[in-house]
């Protein structure tokens, strides 16, 4: 290779070429790293979302297991108390209809409050005990 002579007009456009080859190959390669670079990227992302909502979701368990256990506080317990009297007057309620729709079942009104306390008796009962007894602990925890 030595011994060959090349033309002076030659020497230019095979420089030109092998630079072109050159760059077409390397603009190739460049591609294809681009494209493996952005798949591998894409595969990244994905696996970290898919992590983060897993997270988010262990995260909102934990929220809801804790809320479960929580004690109860005075407004819960408040708001309990006021459900139930609602539930209670329903019920009073209810109960002094039953009688007048049955019409005559062979056992009046009368007969039957002589034979047990209702229920609203019973009611009234239990929360004057309930009263009774916060009262005593309310005020024993006063004295200290």
């Amino acid at each position: 290779m030595a011994n060959r002579r090349t033309n002076p007009k030659e020497l230019p456009d095979a420089v030109r070429e092998a630079v072109e080859r050159t760059v077409q190959a390397t603009v190739g390669g460049a591609q294809s790293t681009r494209e493996r670079t952005r798949d591998t990227l894409d595969e990244l992302v994905k696996a970290a979302e898919t992590q983060a909502r897993e997270v988010r979701e262990r995260v909102r368990e934990a929220i809801g297991e804790l809320e479960e256990r929580r004690p109860a506080t005075q407004e819960d317990v408040a708001a309990l108390r006021k459900e139930l009297r609602a539930i209670a007057r329903r019920l009073d309620a209810i109960e002094e209809r039953l009688p007048a729709k049955r019409g005559n079942s062979g056992r009046s009104t009368s007969a039957r409050k002589t034979k047990s306390p209702t229920r609203s008796s019973k009611v009234d009962a239990a929360r004057s005990a309930a009263k009774r007894s916060s009262g005593s602990r309310s005020s024993g925890s006063r004295s200290r």
